[in-house]
């Protein structure tokens, strides 16, 4: 199934979109891979949507990735009496560590690393934000606050804490039973880490993964801007979790940091995917918002690999509209005469090896001789994503003789990506590429591609060549 847009999607799935004939109806409007929020997902619904994705992908020819979101710690004030409580701007209301219903002046907070790490000034942010408290005095089981803003409160709200680092993991119980349950499947492409705060938050999961799953970090959490940087290099993708970004730090600087972001990706050749409430409006109605249109469409501009659809597509009334307008703004965007002009200011320097060299050789010779595709072998995937890295204007097409490997960079822009046996010898790397780029629709007869692979053959991480061919007469084979 060939798709005419670099950028992919990724659609979650859901009680809209569970059963395997909507999962199809996803895939063929636009979704390149699947997200299971294992939030609300048991263990079994889990199985049960991993082998209807793969039933699909099966039926349609084509790799389709399946990421994994773990639910991270999630902070929550305890009950009160009435069940909820107003509040006055000004007056005092304190949390602390008794297990008792709450009233008007207090609330059980069951979270002693919380009372142990706020400090006086910081801010606590109830129910995303619809309450805002200032911390005044704190000892370790209680914390004084004032109310800054907002006067109500009820039974089990969330609490967000932009000021403040906690020393807990980012891995609740839950999160380490579900990642268990995942890497059983042993089908899983990718596993979403929320709450990341700092580079020391991915180890527990790299040691447990030990490579087997791709790992993405939410950026979600204004401490983990501090240490971006570290974060990235160990990291395998990147996610713009906007929602919970959007609640602890103003919602006007959501938009710059996700094109820092963006770029910070590029730059290390990392996938970077935009998420949350990107046409939220669809949810409930056939057609989105030209606000929504508007924030897709600077995602795509902007570069991003992938871009998300949540409840849309989970729980929402439309869902395979939702994917189709999605995919149809795209295609729109990378069709203006301005998308390649952005893209290309946007690049940066590649790093000094021979593959990043190879990589941009490729692409300016694509595009210098207007060939008609980009072809790259690429057993572990860094071939793939370094070609993708240089964001040419002609199509890319990933060969893997591992499935694994060619579902993994479903999530990356501009790879159209194919499983077949590896090359024997550089004759049949020639024809096969030339007969996969006839055959997938990317080229025809007569027409010229370029070829990126490593001698000697099938070893990982050692590209080194470039050659280009004329597909043959035939469709089957090179010159």
């Amino acid at each position: 199934m060939k798709r005419n847009r670099k950028v992919k999607i990724l659609a979650t799935l859901g009680p809209a979109s569970a059963d395997e004939q909507m999962i199809q109806k996803l895939h063929e409007a636009g979704a390149d891979l699947f997200r299971i929020n294992m939030s609300h997902a048991s263990h079994d619904v889990m199985r049960t949507l991993v082998q209807r994705i793969r039933a699909v992908e099966a039926r349609c020819g084509r790799p389709i990735g399946i990421l994994g979101d773990l639910q991270g710690p999630k902070l929550r004030v305890g009950k009160f009496a009435e069940g909820k409580v107003d509040l006055k701007v000004g007056q005092t209301f304190t949390l602390d560590n008794k297990d008792e219903p709450g009233d008007s002046t207090r609330v059980f907070l069951p979270h002693p690393e919380i009372l142990e790490a706020v400090k006086p000034g910081h801010r606590l942010l109830i129910d995303d934000g619809k309450l805002h408290l200032r911390a005044e005095k704190t000892d370790g089981k209680s914390i004084v606050t004032t109310v800054v803003a907002g006067t109500k409160i009820s039974d089990r709200k969330g609490v967000s804490l932009p000021d403040t680092l906690l020393a807990v993991g980012v891995l609740t119980d839950k999160d380490r039973s579900d990642l268990d349950a995942i890497l059983a499947t042993g089908e899983f492409d990718w596993v979403a880490l929320s709450f990341v705060q700092r580079p020391e938050d991915l180890a527990e999961v790299r040691k447990i993964a030990r490579g087997r799953v791709g790992l993405m970090s939410k950026i979600e959490k204004p401490q983990a801007l501090e240490r971006i940087d570290e974060i990235i290099e160990l990291s395998d993708a990147l996610m713009v979790a906007r929602g919970d970004l959007g609640v602890e730090m103003p919602l006007e600087s959501v938009p710059g940091l996700q094109k820092q972001l963006t770029r910070a990706c590029r730059r290390a050749g990392k996938p970077v995917v935009v998420a949350t409430q990107m046409l939220e409006s669809m949810i409930s109605a056939p057609v989105p918002t030209r606000a929504e249109v508007s924030d897709v469409a600077t995602a795509v501009f902007e570069g991003a690999d992938a871009i998300m659809l949540s409840a849309e597509s989970a729980s929402g009334e439309y869902p395979v509209e939702a994917v189709s307008t999605m995919a149809s703004i795209a295609s729109s965007v990378e069709r203006d005469p301005h998308y390649s002009s952005i893209i290309y200011a946007q690049r940066t320097p590649p790093e000094a090896t021979g593959a990043d060299a190879i990589s941009l050789a490729a692409h300016q010779i694509a595009e210098t001789l207007r060939l008609s595709s980009i072809v790259c072998y690429t057993s572990s995937g860094t071939t793939g994503l370094r070609a993708a890295r240089e964001r040419p204007q002609v199509p890319i097409i990933a060969l893997s003789p591992i499935v694994q490997t060619a579902r993994r960079l479903s999530v990356v822009w501009g790879l159209h990506c194919v499983v077949t046996e590896d090359a024997t010898d550089l004759d049949d790397m020639v024809n096969r590429a030339c007969r996969i780029v006839a055959h997938e629709g990317f080229g025809k007869p007569g027409e010229r591609v370029i070829i990126s692979a490593g001698v000697p053959l099938g070893t990982p991480g050692a590209t080194n060549m470039l050659r280009i061919a004329y597909i043959g007469s035939d469709g089957l084979s090179g010159i």
